[in-house]
């Protein structure tokens, strides 16, 4: 994941008009995103006519309107994928969905991508997951709402179905699999986490950043879905090492839906890839050295080793005798201490530069 994989989420930002959707595509790629990221899903599949929406959903939806009839609203039509795919790959970024139901997951994996995004509602449905993992793509796995044995165990049901072509009769037979040595192997170059807290927005308070890092004692790459309002928690995340970046985007964040509040404008998207690659360079290496423009300015700012006094010909050098100032040549002052007992080599006026 170098340079850091950044997915701009258009999601269900749609609104299932097909324009949008390319038009979504066209904003990621001129932000020079590396992905542009929709849902895919069967809202029949995915929900029941008595599930709820999530609070969130109520505030920016009807709330009069079950979630069944709100996801049937934001379903992406299966005969837009190859266009939209056709779209992205033309103007030179990736396509991805998220599938929610088996249905959908087979209809993506034929259409073929670079990977599978497993939602963050989708990691305890260890079916589900299994069938993910069973389509030996490249999965990028969300950790929104989950407590770290959730994880581990999501992660457990990734290592058997890496290993074993038959479904388990139980969870006994997915810890069985995650204490093989052999089997947690597979997961490295295969599954990357992502930190996420499912509230949209995100108040600030419980963006957890932190968890990055709790999230590493897996030795998984580690990444992080942005729901938060602006840059800012992106940013941070950067800099703490995530690898991939997910952020929900849209055209006009007046629009009616559920997303657009946590959205970016497509401006903010283009600002927002411009942070994340400059400060992409300046993590650097980690390697603590000089950089090359800083060998001059070391020459003309550290100090050198220049005689307090005059010194004689042969005469022994005393501490009193040496003190240091910038000449941009010389003995370092460092070693200031070593020249102390030694034999002057020759005649020193106050403030010359000490010689070997």
């Amino acid at each position: 994941m170098q340079p850091i994989y950044i997915i701009a989420e258009a999601g269900v930002n749609h609104n299932g008009d097909r324009d949008r959707a390319f038009a979504l595509v066209d904003a990621a790629a001129d932000a020079g995103a590396d992905a542009v990221k929709f849902q895919t899903f069967d809202a029949a599949a995915m929900a029941t006519a008595a599930a709820p929406k999530a609070a969130y959903q109520t505030r920016t939806t009807n709330a009069a309107e079950s979630q069944l009839a709100m996801l049937r609203t934001l379903e992406l039509p299966r005969d837009w994928h190859a266009s939209l795919k056709a779209h992205a790959t033309a103007r030179g970024v990736d396509f991805i969905s998220t599938p929610f139901d088996l249905g959908s997951l087979q209809f993506l994996t034929e259409l073929g991508m670079p990977c599978l995004k497993v939602p963050s509602g989708e990691l305890t449905n260890s079916p589900l997951l299994w069938r993910f993992a069973r389509s030996r793509m490249p999965l990028i796995l969300s950790t929104g709402m989950a407590t770290l044995s959730e994880v581990e165990q999501a992660l457990a049901v990734i290592c058997h179905a890496l290993q074993c072509s038959d479904e388990p009769s139980g969870l006994t037979e997915v810890w069985q699999a995650w204490g093989d040595p052999a089997a947690r192997a597979l997961l490295s170059g295969h599954v990357t986490l992502l930190h996420c807290t499912s509230q949209y927005p995100t108040p600030m308070h419980e963006v957890n950043l932190k968890a990055m890092d709790t999230l590493r004692v897996f030795g998984l790459p580690v990444g992080y879905s942005d729901h938060t309002q602006g840059l800012l928690a992106t940013i941070a995340a950067v800099a703490r090492g995530a690898c991939v970046i997910e952020k929900h985007f849209t055209l006009d964040r007046n629009l009616p839906g559920p997303d657009h509040a946590a959205s970016l404008e497509p401006r903010e998207l283009i600002e927002l890839v411009a942070h994340v690659r400059a400060l992409e360079k300046a993590m650097g290496d980690g390697v603590k050295a000089p950089q090359p423009s800083e060998w001059s300015t070391r020459i003309a700012a550290r100090q050198n080793v220049i005689a307090a006094r005059p010194i004689a010909d042969g005469e022994i050098l005393e501490r009193t005798a040496l003190a240091t100032a910038r000449t941009g040549s010389g003995i370092p002052a460092d070693r200031l201490w070593d020249l102390v007992g030694r034999t002057a080599s020759r005649d020193y006026c106050r403030g010359d530069v000490i010689a070997e």
